[in-house]
């Protein structure tokens, strides 16, 4: 891989579950920086971000990140090879502390930009509710734990499905800030939003995805600008920044 080369490259990918077909020759590819995938309800977002990560087998197409293929890869091969995942609906468990989601990785993470203790200075609110469990948390503390939870595998890319799901503007802000964090520091950042506003916020490169394919790609300003392609593509209103 040279510098020239893009950190995650995404080519004719194909998957789905069983004989149901959901990507059908995806490409895409992206560097070191923030790209959000968008499109309406029933596209094969989510689809995307399990197959990226290992949890949908593919039927097709390469997946490559850093030059190496992570066609056929375990989950958890996948995540030491460099991908972290912020899951939709963040998957934590209710009984364990804030503290003990984060040392379940704290020693891989030990001597390396992300620790837990990097995590609380992220993510302040986590560290006054450290000591609370993952079903104590409100849904803004949560999504801050499933972020930070992935930060602790020190990956050069993140994967975010719906971060913003059901969360406050003010949470919303905090999560926005982070990603730019993300990226300052060399980290890519692939969003997955359901919320348009809070996508253009995270990323200036909006890849729409139409039945399973990348069928346009837009600036967040242009998004924003044209209610006619927000409605092409997306079925919102400029008023909603919600999909219908």
């Amino acid at each position: 891989m040279t510098k020239d080369d893009p950190l995650l490259d995404v080519r004719d990918l194909r998957s789905g579950y069983g004989a149901s077909l959901v990507l059908d020759g995806l490409s895409f590819s992206m560097g070191a920086e923030a790209v959000a995938i968008v499109g309406r309800n029933g596209m094969g977002k989510t689809t995307l971000c399990d197959t990226l990560v290992g949890f949908v087998p593919q039927s097709g197409g390469e997946i490559r990140l850093a030059g190496r293929r992570l066609d056929g890869l375990a989950p958890e091969t996948i995540a030491i090879a460099g991908l972290a995942y912020v899951p939709q609906g963040r998957r934590l468990f209710p009984s364990l502390t804030v503290d003990e989601h984060l040392a379940m990785l704290a020693r891989r993470a030990r001597g390396r930009r992300w620790t837990p203790e990097a995590v609380y200075e992220l993510f302040p609110r986590l560290a006054q509710r450290r000591h609370h469990g993952g079903a104590e948390l409100s849904g803004g503390e949560q999504q801050m734990l499933a972020v930070g939870r992935a930060l602790l595998l020190n990956a050069p890319l993140v994967v975010m499905d719906e971060p913003s799901e059901g969360l406050a503007p003010a949470i919303v802000d905090v999560l926005v800030d982070a990603v730019h964090q993300l990226v300052a520091e060399n980290v890519a950042v692939l969003v997955v939003e359901q919320n348009l506003r809070a996508a253009v916020r995270m990323a200036d490169r909006q890849l729409v995805m139409v039945s399973g394919r990348i069928e346009a790609e837009f600036t967040g300003e242009e998004l924003l600008d044209r209610p006619d392609l927000q409605h092409r593509y997306l079925g919102v209103g400029a008023t909603t920044g919600e999909y219908a």
